[in-house]
């Protein structure tokens, strides 16, 4: 695979440690698309990709696409799935521990959703959440 020249610039540049960068937002998929058009464009013309590493390279970037397609769409679900959790649970007698780790117990009478995270409210307690419910009669 050829190497991509260095890009001239006017305008010294940052060092980031890739390691720390990469924990810190990781790469995406746009990224990805970057770093391959550059590539196309700083390839040899005397010695230009190969067929199969084109197709190898758009065969990746179409992988990376569907696997964050499919992240967002597990996220959209676990929220489903949290706000159906915490519905059923209207009407029944739940044990939860508060800040100052002391239990209580009382009947879900409410659930409010805030920011995609439900909450209950628990015989009059409001911002109960499912994590700290440790029993359900």
């Amino acid at each position: 695979m050829p190497t991509i020249p260095a890009a001239q610039s006017s305008t010294p540049t940052q060092y980031v440690d890739p390691a720390n960068d990469a924990a810190q937002k990781g790469l995406g998929k746009d990224d990805f698309l970057k770093l391959f058009v550059a590539q196309l464009q700083h390839q040899d013309p005397m010695n230009p990709m190969a067929d199969m590493d084109f197709m190898g390279q758009m065969a990746s970037f179409s992988t990376l696409e569907q696997i964050s397609n499919l992240a967002t769409e597990n996220a959209r679900v676990a929220d489903s799935l949290a706000s159906s959790n915490a519905v059923g649970l209207l009407g029944r007698t739940v044990t939860w521990t508060d800040e100052d780790d002391e239990l209580h117990t009382g009947v879900v009478e409410k659930v409010s959703t805030a920011g995609g995270v439900p909450s209950l409210t628990v015989s009059g307690v409001e911002g109960v959440t499912l994590s700290t419910i440790s029993q359900v009669a």
